[in-house]
């Protein structure tokens, strides 16, 4: 099945794409859902989408991923289109990616959904770490692609464009299998040395008792867009998939004086490419390091619900389910009338919030404080007199509920952070 877009290219430079995809059984993401998402993210790369395709399968054809007949068929609509590139929904096996290059010409590009979100990090990635995090999935996508690749990549990829931002400037007939692994472990090296300055940062945040939470969610739910929000700040926020790649943290004192920080961290999507996941590990290790995870939705999206599948799963694989997490629906601005009380019956526990107009916001900080204030430790402690940095301490990192000057010391009723519980045990004592 085809559906085809007469659509005007964005510029005169832009590719020209034909995006694939494959409905199979028991699916949670309906095809259409899948190819519009995928279109958005060739849009994101910079080509523009002029037809899809799409076929039924129960079993995958192991040359050439969907039918022959089909892969005869978007030969045709590259010719038709005059496309320079077709995308298809899944990953290729290398064997099948050949196979059909050499159904639809030399002169079309074809790079599967992996490649593409390769492609997009490429282009978005700003911090070293970024960078080295995206070249080392894409290095490790390439390796097993190198056999038959060369003649391919020298006539079409050497020239830019989707799917080309691959080796960082370097040509890739300079590159084989010996020098691609050489190169994998280089950035692997250069990635654990900056692995380490980031623990150290990591484990001074830890030891600093201030409650840490962390923004996750699919790509363009809104997290960035809360975090300046909340904190007033002014992260990079666009309508796009993957505007944010490189983790950002802000301080923020809540009402009742409270320091706490707020981490946003790159966006999840369904089928994101398991090489990305573990090369982005150190940056999503931001997310393991928190107290609280808002899970940020997109409530406008029609397929909300598979999002927060798709996140919750991505949750799991990095180790960060046991972390409480609290669902913040976002967006609700541009709900229709019954949608928002139909979200609300479904997810009671969740908080529902518009960034554009703030609503729900104000809720949103008093649910992060009730939150923080339930994993202290209540505790009554004097605390002597010489001890006047423990006094300090206390007015900085915990929240003080009552405070009298004796003669031997200061007594305090406290709620302390699990971090500083060791601090001032020696102090307590019992409530009179």
């Amino acid at each position: 099945m085809a559906k085809l877009h007469a659509k005007k290219l964005q510029s005169s430079y832009a590719e020209r794409a034909i995006i694939v995809g494959v409905a199979r059984p028991q699916s949670e993401w309906g095809i259409e859902s899948s190819l519009n998402e995928l279109e958005r993210l060739v849009e994101t790369a910079g080509a523009c989408v002029v037809a899809r395709t799409y076929q039924k399968l129960e079993t995958l054809n192991p040359r050439t991923f969907i039918g022959s007949g089909k892969a005869e068929e978007v030969a045709s609509l590259c010719l038709t289109y005059a496309a320079d590139l077709v995308v298809f929904d899944d990953e290729l096996s290398p064997s099948q990616q050949s196979n059909l290059e050499s159904i639809v010409g030399k002169d079309v590009k074809v790079i599967d959904r992996t490649a593409l979100i390769l492609d997009i990090f490429a282009l978005h990635a700003t911090s070293r770490e970024g960078r080295l995090q995206v070249r080392l999935a894409q290095n490790e996508y390439l390796l097993p692609r190198l056999r038959g690749m060369w003649a391919h990549l020298a006539s079409n990829r050497m020239g830019g464009g989707v799917g080309s931002r691959f080796g960082e400037g370097e040509s890739q007939l300079e590159v084989d299998r010996r020098m691609v692994r050489k190169r994998i472990t280089s950035i692997k090296r250069e990635l654990a040395d900056i692995s380490k300055t980031r623990q150290l940062q990591r484990k001074q945040r830890y030891g600093s008792g201030v409650f840490k939470v962390s923004l996750a969610g699919y790509t363009n739910a809104g997290k960035s867009s809360l975090l300046n929000t909340i904190t007033g700040s002014e992260v990079l926020s666009y309508d796009k998939l993957f505007a944010t790649l490189d983790s950002t943290t802000r301080q923020l004192v809540l009402p009742e004086g409270r320091e706490i920080t707020l981490t946003d961290t790159v966006g999840f999507i369904q089928k994101l490419p398991t090489k990305l996941i573990e090369a982005f590990k150190s940056t999503l290790d931001e997310i393991n390091g928190a107290n609280l995870i808002l899970h940020v939705v997109d409530s406008s999206d029609p397929n909300a619900a598979a999002q927060i599948d798709v996140v919750n799963i991505v949750l799991e694989q990095i180790g960060a389910e046991e972390i409480p997490r609290l669902e913040v629906f976002n967006k609700i601005d541009l709900l229709e009338d019954g949608q928002l009380e139909a979200l609300q019956s479904r997810y009671p526990q969740a908080l529902f919030i518009s960034t554009v107009t703030e609503e729900g916001i104000s809720e949103l900080i008093k649910r992060i404080g009730l939150v923080a204030a339930s994993q202290e430790v209540l505790k009554e402690v004097l605390i002597p007199y010489e001890k006047g940095d423990l006094v300090s301490l206390a007015h900085q990192r915990c929240t003080i509920l009552n405070e009298q000057y004796t003669e031997n010391g200061t007594r305090m009723s406290i709620r302390i952070a699990p971090e500083f519980i060791n601090r001032f045990e020696p102090f307590e004592v019992t409530q009179e």
